[in-house]
C-alpha cells in the first residue's frame, strides 16, 4: 500500500518545481488537445458541423470552468491535510468532494441536456445548424460527469505528487480521444459512422477510460477514496469545506472566459480584421505561457500542503522562485516576440492591415507576459493558504477594474493601439498589486510583527480545514 503523503513538505522548492513543472508539460499541451482533434475532424464533414462545433464552445468552456473551480475546491483542503499527514481526514474529504462533483455534474448535465435547444437558440444558432449542435451537445451533456470525475481525479493525483502519473493520463485520454475521433465520426475499421455525435462519444469514452483509471489509482495506491457510509455531518462538514474554496474559484476563473468575450466586443468596433488579427495573435500568445503553467500545476498543492504543515517558511521560499521564475520567463518571451514579430504574423495571414495589427499587438502586449503569469500566481498563493476569496477579488481586479475600463478607454479614444496598452497597463498593475500583497501575507504567516519573532501555529484560517472530518 502506497498511502499519499505530503510529498511537497520536503527537498528543494525550486528542484521539485522545476521537476514537476517538466512532469506537466505534456499535459498542459494535452489540455486544448481534445478540441483540436474534435475540430479537426468534423471539419472533414463539412462547414455546418463545423459551425455546429464553434456553437458549442462557449457553453464547453463555461460548464469546465465550474468544474474547474470545483476540483479546486476538493483539491486544495486535501493537500492541507496531506501536508499534515493526517491520510485519514485526507481520505475522508477526497471521497466527499469526489461524491458532491460526481452529483452536482450530474445535475448539470440533466440540466443542460434538457435546455439544448433553448440555450442555443439564444446563442444565435439557426435552423440548419440546432440539430448538429443537438447531436452533439445531447451526448456531451450526459456524458459531462467523465470531463468532471477525470478532471477531479487528476487534480487529486497532483496534490499527492504523483505528478507524472496525472501528466501521462491527461495525455493518454488526448490520445485516445484523436485515435477514436475518425473510427466514430467516420465509421473505420467496423464502428459506425456517427457523424458529429462521434466526436462528443469519443470525447466521452475517452475521458471515461481516464475516469476509471485514475480511480483504481486512487483507490488501490493511494488510498484516498473511501467509501463507506458517511455520517450527514461528516458529510456536511467536508463538503462546506470543499464549497468554501470552490464558489471564489468558479467566481475568478469565470472571470476570464467573460473578460475575453467583453474585449473581443469591444475589438470588433475596431473591424473584422482587427478581430482576426486578435484572436490569431492570441493563439500565438499562448505558446508563451506553456512552460509556466505547468510550473504552476503542483503551485496550488505545494502551498496547500506546506499551508497544512505550518512549514510557513517554505512558503516564503516557494515564493520567491515562482515569482522570480514567472517574471524572468515573461521577459524571455517577451524578448523572443520582439524579434519574432517580423516574421510570425505572415505565417497566419496574407492581409496587410492583419499582419500590421498582429505584430502590434505581440511587440506591446508581450511585454506584460511575466506580470500576467505572476497575477496568477498570486491566486494559487492566496487559494492554496485558504484564502479563495481574495484569489477571486484579483482576478476581478485585473478584469473588471482594470481591464475593462482602460480598454473602454481606449474605445472611447479610437485607438487600436491604446486596447494593446490598455491590456499591458492592466496586466502589470495587477501582478504588480497581487505581488505586494501575496509578499505581505506570507510574511506575515511567517512572523509576529510585534515580537519579530516566527509566529506560533495558531492561524484562524485553519478553522476551516479542521471541521469534524475526522
Amino acid at each position: 500500500m502506497n498511502n499519499a503523503r505530503g510529498s511537497y513538505t520536503a527537498g528543494s522548492i525550486g528542484g521539485t518545481m522545476l521537476k514537476t513543472g517538466a512532469a506537466m508539460i505534456p499535459a498542459t499541451l494535452a489540455i486544448s488537445g481534445y478540441n483540436i482533434a474534435n475540430t479537426f475532424f468534423v471539419a472533414r464533414l463539412g462547414t455546418l458541423p463545423l459551425a455546429a462545433m464553434g456553437f458549442t464552445f462557449p457553453m464547453i468552456m463555461l460548464i469546465g470552468c465550474i468544474y474547474r473551480g470545483l476540483g479546486i475546491g476538493a483539491m486544495t483542503p486535501l493537500a492541507h491535510a496531506l501536508g499534515r499527514r493526517n491520510h485519514v481526514k485526507a481520505a475522508k474529504l477526497a471521497s466527499a468532494g469526489l461524491l458532491l462533483i460526481i452529483a452536482l455534474s450530474a445535475v448539470i448535465g440533466l440540466i443542460g441536456y434538457f435546455s439544448i435547444d433553448w440555450t442555443f437558440r439564444h446563442f444565435g444558432a439557426g435552423r440548419e445548424v440546432m440539430p448538429m449542435v443537438h447531436d452533439y451537445m445531447s451526448i456531451w451533456y450526459l456524458g459531462s460527469i467523465t470531463g468532471a470525475v477525470s478532471m477531479t481525479c487528476n487534480d487529486f493525483m497532483i496534490a499527492t505528487g504523483s505528478t507524472k502519473t496525472a501528466s501521462f493520463m491527461m495525455l493518454g485520454g488526448m490520445l485516445l480521444n484523436a485515435a477514436l475521433d475518425p473510427l466514430c465520426i467516420f465509421g473505420l475499421l467496423g464502428f459506425p459512422a456517427m457523424g458529429i455525435k462521434g466526436a462528443a462519444a469519443a470525447t466521452i469514452f475517452s475521458q471515461a477510460v481516464v475516469s476509471i483509471v485514475l480511480f483504481l489509482l486512487l483507490h488501490y495506491r493511494h488510498r484516498l477514496l473511501n467509501w463507506k457510509i458517511f455520517k450527514w455531518r461528516l458529510l456536511k462538514n467536508s463538503w462546506m469545506v470543499v464549497l468554501r474554496v470552490a464558489f471564489p474559484s468558479i467566481i475568478g476563473i469565470l472571470l476570464m472566459p467573460v473578460g475575453n468575450g467583453i474585449i473581443t466586443r469591444i475589438v470588433s468596433e475596431f473591424g473584422d480584421d482587427a478581430v482576426a488579427a486578435c484572436a490569431a495573435a492570441g493563439r500565438m500568445e499562448v505558446l508563451a505561457f506553456i512552460v509556466p503553467m505547468a510550473l504552476g500545476v503542483s503551485l496550488m498543492p505545494m502551498v496547500a500542503q506546506n499551508f497544512g504543515a505550518r512549514m510557513y517558511g517554505r512558503i516564503n521560499e516557494c515564493r520567491r522562485f515562482s515569482m522570480r521564475f514567472a517574471g524572468f520567463f515573461g521577459l524571455l518571451m517577451a524578448v523572443v516576440y520582439l524579434v519574432g514579430a517580423r516574421y510570425l504574423p505572415p505565417l497566419f495571414s496574407s492581409d496587410p492591415r492583419v499582419i500590421s495589427i498582429m505584430t502590434q499587438y505581440l511587440l506591446i502586449v508581450s511585454w506584460g507576459f511575466g506580470m500576467m503569469e505572476i497575477h496568477r500566481y498570486c491566486g494559487f498563493f492566496y487559494t492554496g493558504c485558504n484564502r479563495p476569496a481574495v484569489a477571486a477579488w484579483l482576478n476581478t481586479l485585473r478584469i473588471v477594474g482594470l481591464l475593462v475600463p482602460f480598454s473602454l478607454l481606449a474605445l472611447y479614444c479610437h485607438s487600436l493601439t491604446g486596447l494593446f496598452v490598455a491590456r499591458l497597463a492592466a496586466d502589470v498593475i495587477a501582478g504588480a498589486v497581487g505581488l505586494w500583497l501575496v509578499s505581505r501575507m506570507t510574511r506575515k504567516l511567517l512572523y509576529d510583527k510585534s515580537t519579530g519573532n516566527i509566529k506560533p501555529c495558531q492561524e484562524p484560517e485553519l478553522k476551516t480545514v479542521c471541521l469534524d472530518v475526522e
